[in-house]
């Protein structure tokens, strides 16, 4: 993807559609709600929300569960951008931006090096969005390429 291109899908509708996503999660164990917003070239939007389970190691996050929603429904690449929302129940993206997990970062990886983009990622907090591009959250990333 080009870095000066103009994306498909603004800021402030991802973060949005991830604070709405966060308001869906199933965290009974944690309390801790997180919402996440993958956008498309085509402008749409797909949408998870972390869901814990009883055996802890079964925990889904919000990134892995909206990628499992786009590969669903077909989606390879042209993934631009994703916004990333958490916190306690009630009080979603107050203090601090929450960023992807690691194994959400590989797994972002995996969409985006289908269709050789770079996207922009956005971790939006209470007073600040933090903006970076998935290669600096996951530098080295091992992808598809990598295999053969």
């Amino acid at each position: 993807m080009d870095r000066g291109a103009a994306l498909s899908v603004d800021r402030d509708t991802l973060i949005a559609a991830a604070r709405t996503a966060a308001g869906q999660a199933y965290a009974p164990y944690s309390g801790f709600h997180v919402g996440a917003a993958l956008g498309f070239s085509d402008g749409s939007l797909v949408t998870g929300s972390n869901v814990e389970n009883a055996s802890y190691g079964l925990t889904l996050c919000a990134e892995t569960v909206a990628v499992g929603k786009a590969m669903s429904e077909g989606r390879r690449g042209a993934l631009e951008a994703v916004a990333v929302i958490g916190g306690k129940a009630g009080a979603v993206g107050v203090g601090a931006p929450v960023t992807p997990c690691g194994r959400c970062r590989q797994v972002l990886t995996e969409l985006a090096q289908l269709g050789g983009t770079d996207p922009l990622i956005w971790c939006a907090g209470e007073e600040e969005v933090l903006e970076l591009r998935l290669s600096a959250l996951l530098p080295h990333a091992f992808g598809p390429a990598n295999l053969g």
